[in-house]
């Protein structure tokens, strides 16, 4: 866990973010980069190209000021901190700083979303979730001391959640974590029957060679299951696999990665497929 990205809108909620990666910095030794990504308002690109150069050169110093005191705490201390400035609010663009830093975890602050906001907006974290090729953990509250040693995987066990597992597990190990298979059971047609639980779980589990005990948990819904059974057992984190839907298909089909990541009191962590 050698580099963490660490996205900033000088928000309470990013401080706690920039806490618990200070927190995991000072254990493993890493470099943080901490991401602003200016809003600029449809006024000032709609100006003459002389006028938007001196605006956005304003802005950039402005944000420039205001992170550098942001970033100005006693816990960054003997810390490398490294502050990026991006012009624009585009959540696919720290895709591109994880990649040219090499980048092992972004930690992102989260309020969540709820209602009509959730379904025709959703939260930031959830934008990043959905875009993010590096785990994504996400945090609600201002936690003084992270630790992790308790973590919750859940999935459906189906094939293509083989990288995910693999990703979890090296997560799990990286924080000497005992790591908690769950596989959620629901009413209706998602339903399936002790035995075929088993078969799909044991099948899995060869192809992943893992040689770990799967909970099966019965719940109305898999997001629920989920977070009950994390609760259940005091976990400190739980991760859980998203499909990063985007568009209309997104809209209709949801992802229960980043409604679990919407939701959770606890630290979530998501692989995303």
């Amino acid at each position: 866990m050698k580099k963490i990205i660490v996205p900033v809108d000088f928000s309470e909620q990013s401080e706690y973010a920039l806490k618990v990666a200070a927190s995991i910095a000072k254990k493993y030794g890493s470099e943080i980069f901490a991401v602003h990504m200016l809003e600029l308002s449809t006024a000032i690109l709609s100006t003459t190209e002389g006028m938007q150069q001196d605006q956005m050169l304003f802005l950039i110093k402005l944000s420039e000021k205001r992170f550098s005191e942001f970033l100005d705490k006693p816990y960054l201390q003997d810390i490398k901190v490294t502050p990026i400035i991006k012009r624009f609010k585009v959540f696919s663009e720290l895709n591109e700083v994880a990649e040219k830093h090499q980048a092992d975890l972004v930690v992102m602050g989260s309020h969540g979303a709820d209602g009509l906001k959730e379904i025709f907006i959703g939260s930031n974290a959830e934008k990043v979730v959905r875009n993010s090729n590096v785990p994504v953990l996400v945090i609600k509250d201002d936690i003084s001391d992270f630790k992790l040693d308790h973590f919750v995987f859940a999935c459906d066990f189906k094939e293509d959640n083989l990288p995910a597992l693999e990703k979890a597990k090296d997560f799990a190990n990286k924080f000497s974590a005992e790591l908690h298979l769950v596989y959620v059971n629901t009413p209706g047609d998602d339903f399936l029957s002790t035995a075929d639980i088993y078969a799909r779980v044991s099948q899995f589990l060869a192809k992943a060679k893992v040689g770990k005990e799967v909970e099966i948990y019965n719940d109305y819904t898999v997001e629920k299951g989920i977070l009950n059974y994390s609760k259940n057992i005091n976990a400190d984190i739980l991760g859980i696999p998203t499909h990063g839907r985007k568009g209309l298909t997104h809209f209709f089909m949801g992802s229960i990665g980043e409604d679990v990541a919407n939701h959770s009191k606890i630290p979530v962590v998501t692989f995303k497929l």
